[in-house]
């Protein structure tokens, strides 16, 4: 069965085009609604779990499917995963044709591209920031000597639970100093002297 989705932004906003150009690609039924892509969407919610092996989703452009690329790349995710195809009318994008799935690939590349700069600028920022004497996040609830002795303690066998009550903290907190203390890639205080670690090698 071959599926298709229209979506305009607001109730002004008519789906006729969209409609139209489906119809011509031969579409069976058709899903569509007037809500923005940053909303619920529950006619797209609606459609994806009624697709199959051997169906086909048909939509006039990308953006009236998704709001952003990881975003689409989810929903594809999804579509695939039913054993269903999804095609474009606008865009070069048909999972079903071996230009279409090279295109796919190349919307994927480019979506991991686009998360390790936005985690090597992220980190790029915390090494400034701790260069610069100011350390991310929010203010630690406790000292750095009072960290190492919580961590001293918890290494001759306190429990997280009795340090919790010593240092009147969450136990979030008492994890937290322990993971500083245990996994290289925290940065990590004893006493008042910085250990870095594998953030500025």
């Amino acid at each position: 069965m071959i599926f298709g989705y229209a979506r305009v932004s607001t109730s002004d906003q008519e789906t006729t085009l969209q409609i139209d150009a489906l119809m011509r690609a031969g579409v069976d039924k058709i899903y569509q609604e007037k809500t923005s892509s940053v909303g619920q969407r529950p006619e797209l919610r609606k459609l994806l779990p009624q697709l199959k092996t051997g169906d086909l989703l048909i939509v006039y452009k990308l953006d009236r499917l998704a709001r952003s690329l990881k975003d689409l790349l989810s929903i594809l995710e999804q579509i695939e995963k039913a054993g269903c195809g999804f095609k474009s009318l606008t865009e070069p994008i048909d999972t079903v044709s071996p230009a279409g799935k090279l295109m796919l690939n190349i919307l994927g590349s480019v979506a991991e591209f686009e998360r390790s700069l936005i985690r090597e600028r992220s980190i790029a920022g915390q090494v400034a920031a701790i260069k610069q004497g100011r350390w991310p996040g929010r203010p630690r609830k406790l000292t750095p000597e009072q960290e190492l002795e919580c961590f001293e303690l918890w290494a001759v066998g306190s429990t997280k639970a009795a340090l919790t009550r010593r240092y009147g903290v969450s136990y979030d907190v008492v994890k937290m100093v322990i993971n500083r203390m245990t996994c290289p890639e925290h940065p990590r205080v004893y006493g008042n002297r910085p250990v870095l670690g594998s953030l500025l090698d």
